[in-house]
């Protein structure tokens, strides 16, 4: 049984009518990733964590739902599988209070307003499993995906020169956000200014 058993399924609407269904994860949904990830442009790919086109990936993501190290909505537009939102809980001991938040939506979804749909619903579960600090990477020309962040009250506090590459050996700059979900911290200074 799920923590989200009880709050999902559910459909939302989307700015333009478009209703979506969000549900809980599961080991029913390996062959919806895949051929999402397999969907997705090569650019989009360079995102991901992890590399969601490899059965074993989404294997071991499926596992650490099962272990409770990650929380995972998918949503469904009929039988399509648009996007997902996922926590993922450091297993370090130091960091077990520290969730990172992976979203990912399909492209023909996108500019509607449903990666922020997929983000808050994620952002409110992330509250409700006492984690007290959230954090959100991304590289620097993901300025929707910041502006989204932004909103919930995220800030950047990062900036790691060079520090992902993509499939052709090219590096980008990676922008780490965080949120402290107590709104306390122990950082000195300001957040780093992008």
């Amino acid at each position: 049984m799920s923590i989200l058993d009880d709050q999902y399924p559910k459909t939302v609407s989307l700015s333009d009518g478009t209703a979506v269904e969000l549900r809980a994860m599961s080991a029913d949904d390996k062959k919806a990733i895949l051929k999402f990830a397999k969907s997705l442009p090569q650019e989009d790919l360079l995102f991901l964590s992890m590399d969601l086109t490899e059965p074993a990936v989404v294997e071991e993501w499926i596992k650490n739902i099962r272990d409770g190290v990650s929380i995972s909505l998918v949503a469904y537009d009929g039988e399509e599988l648009v996007g997902y939102a996922n926590i993922h809980r450091n297993r370090a001991p130091w960091m077990h209070r520290v969730g990172e938040i992976r979203v990912n939506v399909a492209p023909h979804f996108r500019a509607r307003g449903f990666g922020r749909v997929m983000i808050s619903h994620i952002f409110d579960i992330a509250g409700s499993v006492s984690l007290k600090k959230l954090i959100a990477q991304m590289t620097t020309d993901q300025h929707g995906a910041q502006a989204v962040f932004r909103k919930l009250g995220f800030v950047p506090e990062a900036l790691l020169a060079d520090f992902v590459e993509d499939r052709n050996g090219m590096t980008r700059d990676l922008v780490m956000m965080t949120f402290d979900v107590d709104g306390l911290t122990d950082q000195a200074g300001a957040p780093v200014k992008l």
